[in-house]
């Protein structure tokens, strides 16, 4: 896959927060890869400028569209009762 080929679908502060999303991502079929400028995680206070999760640029909005809509679904713990 080219770089010219991916598409950055968001950019979180940590890299946790990225795993994440990228294991919801490929729970629901889309490759997702993660991008970020910290020397091989030998360094993460570099990662001021964030951390990318990218996709196949064909898949990007379909990718978007499910991080949205599984930020808007309450957590486990919110759930009413």
């Amino acid at each position: 896959m080219a770089d010219n080929d991916l598409a950055v679908v968001r950019t979180f502060a940590n890299i946790v927060h990225a795993q994440l999303a990228k294991s919801a991502l490929e729970a629901a079929g889309i490759a997702a890869a993660i991008r970020t400028d910290d020397c091989g995680g030998m360094r993460p206070h570099m990662q001021m400028a964030g951390v990318e999760l990218l996709v196949r640029s064909e898949q990007a909005e379909e990718a978007s569209a499910l991080l949205d809509a599984d930020q808007d679904r309450p957590a486990q713990d919110d759930a009413p009762k």
